[in-house]
């Protein structure tokens, strides 16, 4: 497994780029565009994504309201639920990945009324 405190930003950049996005943005913060859809994204090292509370907000101002955090797959599922927690305003994907960029996409739970 990668190490834990260097963020997939190599990893997020290739899986929007293999669904057809083009990905601006240093760092840890990228921008993700496709068409009419822009999707502000956060790549998460294990620390990160298992911390105390999570980055409410994706960490990114910005008038978009998709957002996708990136993390290695072992620590997914547990970023899963604490935004869960946090409850965002905005629509979140997170995108559990290893170091040959594959990957998974965990959405909120659903909820049944």
């Amino acid at each position: 497994m990668a190490p834990v405190t260097m963020p997939p930003v190599e990893e997020a950049k290739s899986v929007f780029s293999r669904l057809g996005y083009d990905v601006s943005g240093n760092g840890t913060r990228l921008r993700a565009e496709r068409k009419w859809r822009t999707v502000d994204v956060v790549a998460l090292d294990g620390e990160a994504a298992l911390g105390p509370s999570p980055v409410a907000d994706g960490g990114v101002e910005t008038e978009s309201t998709l957002r996708c955090f990136v993390t290695w797959k072992d620590y997914a599922g547990d970023l899963r639920s604490q935004l869960e927690r946090v409850n965002p305003t905005y629509d979140w994907a997170v995108i559990g990945v290893d170091a040959d960029a594959e990957y998974d996409v965990i959405r909120p739970s659903e909820t049944l009324t």
